[in-house]
């Protein structure tokens, strides 16, 4: 209102991760058409899209991008941390890490519920890098948040601030005419990449990326995105697989500092929502200082990236949640339209090797062709409503689990491109 604009609130459904059926993501694609509809359908001029939670801030930004309004997103930030009897505590990677040692009877019934009391110490999305931070950090690489938005905790002044910035900015976005096509580029979905890789972030990213891409005509070549990886450093040290949590990475610069460690991998003429470019923008960043949550450039955690694209002849896979470790958790295609993990019997074997880039079932091809041959493929099917909508249209996870009819009518772009 400050800036000359009148804020009118209306609502769309919203996903909750714990206790949607059968999935939330299942719901994903539900959320980006009443975003899309509701957009298009009120005389607005620009609209800030307000999530939190893992599918809700995907879904905004793949609704708004098909509708065209000029768009900025609002991410409601992360919870602070708990103690435990003096260790810090968050979210679901230490509930599993304690739920382990309850059943392996280490700690006793008061105790787990001692820590379950402290795991959400406030409102807001989880502490570490979920998927909720994973694309909080990508949606300020691709140049759809104000900067420096992504890592401020929900309770925070921090949080009111950027708020206010972003109210601020989408009146100059609706003055000028921003659209989300001028700044979800080829070029912006290959930083948000590298920024998925550099913080060590969710599988789920690249599967929402993907989706976002796809409503803009643009194409994510999976053996690309290896080929990032194996040249983009891990410089963030979060949990789940590192040792800090997202308030001690706001503290640390967040975004911006982090931007500016990886600004030789970037495309720093991308556009970003204030309508200056991201070069511009980190030029005009704090300076940095000493810490140790973002590594520097050329000191990394690790010095390739935190995710692989594994090639053989297996598996589909899906989870929501942290972990740590090696885990496969998206392959193509699924079993439900005759991937080859309907095929897979028990008492097989499967090799894993991140170094070879493979996963395999280790039966001949013969085996697995008559397998394949002995096996009827009946794809689910529904009588009606969203189901019927969802099992007849949705496309496997290469493709971002949207729906075949919402991506873009041609596909302009494939990125990353062959340097």
């Amino acid at each position: 209102m400050l800036a000359g604009g009148l804020p009118v609130d209306f609502p769309t459904i919203s996903v909750h991760e714990s206790f949607s059926a059968p999935t939330s993501m299942y719901l994903r694609n539900l959320m980006s058409m009443d975003t899309e509809e509701m957009i298009r359908a009120q005389p607005m001029d620009a609209v800030v899209l307000i999530g939190g939670c893992d599918k809700t801030v995907p879904a905004q930004l793949m609704g708004a991008a098909s509708a065209g309004v000029p768009a900025i997103q609002l991410v409601t930030g992360s919870m602070l941390t708990g103690s435990h009897r003096g260790e810090r505590v968050g979210a679901c990677t230490d509930c599993r890490r304690y739920w382990g040692r309850y059943r392996a009877e280490e700690i006793d019934a008061p105790e787990i519920a001692d820590v379950n009391n402290q795991l959400v110490a406030s409102v807001g999305t989880c502490s570490v890098m979920g998927t909720a931070s994973t694309m909080a950090c990508l949606t300020e690489a691709l140049g759809m948040m104000v900067a420096g938005g992504a890592s401020a905790p929900a309770v925070t002044a921090d949080r009111v601030r950027v708020a206010e910035r972003t109210g601020t900015t989408a009146v100059a976005m609706a003055r000028s005419g921003l659209t989300p096509d001028r700044i979800l580029t080829g070029h912006a979905i290959e930083n948000a990449i590298r920024v998925l890789l550099a913080i060590g972030g969710s599988t789920n990213g690249i599967v929402h990326l993907t989706a976002i891409a796809g409503r803009l005509g643009i194409d994510i070549d999976l053996a690309g995105l290896d080929r990032m990886s194996r040249e983009t450093p891990v410089l963030v040290d979060l949990k789940p697989s590192g040792q800090h949590y997202m308030e001690d990475f706001h503290a640390a610069g967040g975004m911006p500092a982090l931007l500016r460690e990886l600004r030789p991998l970037l495309h720093l003429d991308t556009l970003t929502v204030s309508g200056r470019t991201l070069g511009e923008e980190l030029d005009a960043a704090p300076a940095p200082f000493a810490q140790d949550v973002i590594r520097p450039f050329d000191a990394p955690i690790y010095p390739v990236g935190g995710l692989a694209v594994l090639r053989g002849n297996l598996s589909d896979g899906r989870m929501s949640g942290t972990a740590a470790g090696t885990i496969v958790l998206h392959v193509t295609p699924e079993a439900a339209i005759g991937g080859p993990l309907a095929h897979v019997r028990n008492g097989d074997r499967i090799r894993l090797s991140v170094a070879r880039r493979e996963i395999s079932l280790l039966i001949d091809d013969a085996e697995l062709a008559r397998r394949a041959a002995e096996h009827q493929v009946v794809r689910p099917s529904a009588e009606r409503g969203y189901r019927k909508l969802f099992l007849a249209t949705v496309t496997q996870a290469d493709q971002g689990v949207d729906f075949d009819f919402l991506r873009a009518a041609q596909t302009h772009q494939t990125v990353p491109r062959k340097s």
